[in-house]
């Protein structure tokens, strides 16, 4: 059953057919394959399968992230760190940095940061004389900090595919996060230090005042989301909608930069990606479902106990696996086919599902700036007009950079956890 599933599933997404609907007929033929006719078991599932109230979360935060996007909030971050951090060798890389993981505290998306943060840097770099690619392959990666610090659209489909805290795993990503951006803002010094790159006046303390009035809208977006969630106001379904209401005000009442168009073009862009991820999580409690009956978690399971019954040694190879399939598929696709299947295997052998859970999402982001997938990368060449080719020869010690942060986070587990546990008792 599991060499069926894997044959139907990649043969379907070979010939070219979306996800959702690859996996819809997967989960068809291996009811088929189990002598299994009462498809109706499919639709339920279907059905069920966005019936989740953590859930409504993930539309929300779409439609914050290109409120922020069009409404202007991205530019007045990025002026903000510029201010700080401008006079400093090569400081719009460490812009690029500190902006994205400021963005990635509202967005919960790598497209959208590396979207916006992307559109204001770079040809304000290229302007200055850096090299396009250079720039690009280092806000590449920096927008791939997005779902990694708190809020997070992959940590909300995989709180629901697992059944695990949202809240808790929010929590587990905010170390992870800043040390990768802490690690990119190193490799970016290491990268630049030998080029003769331009470097901004110091900003006077009235010019950073200045800034930092602009940009303090912006700034408190992320505070009074991460806030209302550990203080229990709201929960992060219910700081998805204030993150919504708080953007738009703030767009089209202070930075007045959003016409009726661009809102109308806003909903339609938001509507979109909504209904594709929820269709694709959709199929796959369908096929999450099929995987269940057909016992291919356990047997998995068995396998690699057979094989080790070291928890160490199996972290290792399913970060592998993890890896391998984040470079050709997206991060909520993966999340939702294989979390049904792996957490039961680590929850054997006693790993923490919150902490799982990050690794997990941590590994698969990797993914985005990886070919032959690599949404973030086409996004990237979008940005700059450079050719793939060309991106990925820039991007390879970025990816590195992620890789050992995974690796670390794996065997160092209070990297994740100290802080949910600190927070939730």
């Amino acid at each position: 059953m599991l060499l069926v599933f894997v044959v139907s599933l990649l043969g379907f997404l070979a010939i070219g057919i979306p996800v959702g609907f690859s996996l819809a007929l997967t989960s068809t033929v291996m009811l088929l394959f189990m002598n299994n006719t009462n498809f109706i078991v499919i639709s339920q599932n279907l059905l069920s399968g966005t019936d989740n109230f953590a859930l409504m979360a993930i539309p929300f935060f779409i439609l914050a992230g290109e409120i922020m996007n069009e409404g202007g909030l991205s530019l007045g971050i990025v002026r903000f760190v510029k201010s700080l951090l401008g006079h400093v060798k090569g400081g719009l890389g460490y812009v690029a940095v500190v902006a994205s993981m400021i963005f990635a505290g509202v967005s919960g998306a790598a497209v959208a940061d590396t979207s916006a943060i992307g559109s204001v840097l770079l040809p304000l770099m290229d302007q200055e004389g850096y090299k396009k690619d250079k720039s690009t392959a280092l806000i590449c990666a920096s927008g791939c900090v997005g779902p990694i610090i708190p809020p997070s659209i992959p940590m909300v489909v995989f709180g629901v595919v697992g059944g695990v805290s949202v809240t808790r795993m929010f929590l587990g990503g905010m170390v992870p996060g800043i040390v990768t951006g802490l690690l990119l803002m190193i490799t970016w010094y290491l990268l630049s230090k030998k080029e003769n790159l331009p470097t901004f006046p110091k900003a006077s303390f009235k010019e950073v005042l200045s800034s930092t009035k602009d940009a303090l809208p912006s700034l408190m977006l992320p505070f009074i989301i991460l806030g209302g969630i550990l203080s229990g106001i709201f929960t992060p379904t219910e700081a998805g909608v204030i993150a919504v209401v708080y953007a738009f005000v703030i767009s089209v009442i202070i930075y007045k930069k959003l016409s009726y168009p661009q809102i109308r073009d806003i909903f339609v862009k938001a509507a979109r990606s909504t209904s594709v991820v929820m269709f694709v999580v959709a199929a796959a409690t369908a096929v999450a479902y099929v995987i269940t009956v057909a016992q291919i978690p356990r047997l998995l399971g068995d396998l690699l106990m057979a094989t080790t019954s070291n928890k160490y040694i199996i972290l290792f190879l399913i970060n592998i696996l993890i890896l391998l399939v984040g470079c050709f598929m997206d991060v909520s696709p993966s999340l939702l086919i294989l979390g049904p299947i792996l957490l039961p295997i680590v929850t054997k052998i006693g790993i923490d599902p919150v902490f799982f859970g990050v690794i997990m999402v941590y590994g698969l982001c990797i993914g985005l700036i990886t070919p032959p997938v690599g949404n973030v990368l086409y996004v990237g060449c979008g940005l700059s007009k450079i050719s793939i080719a060309q991106l990925v020869k820039k991007i390879w010690p970025l990816v590195v950079v992620y890789i050992i942060v995974l690796f670390l986070i794996t065997y160092i587990p209070d990297l994740v956890m100290f802080i949910p546990n600190a927070v939730m008792k």
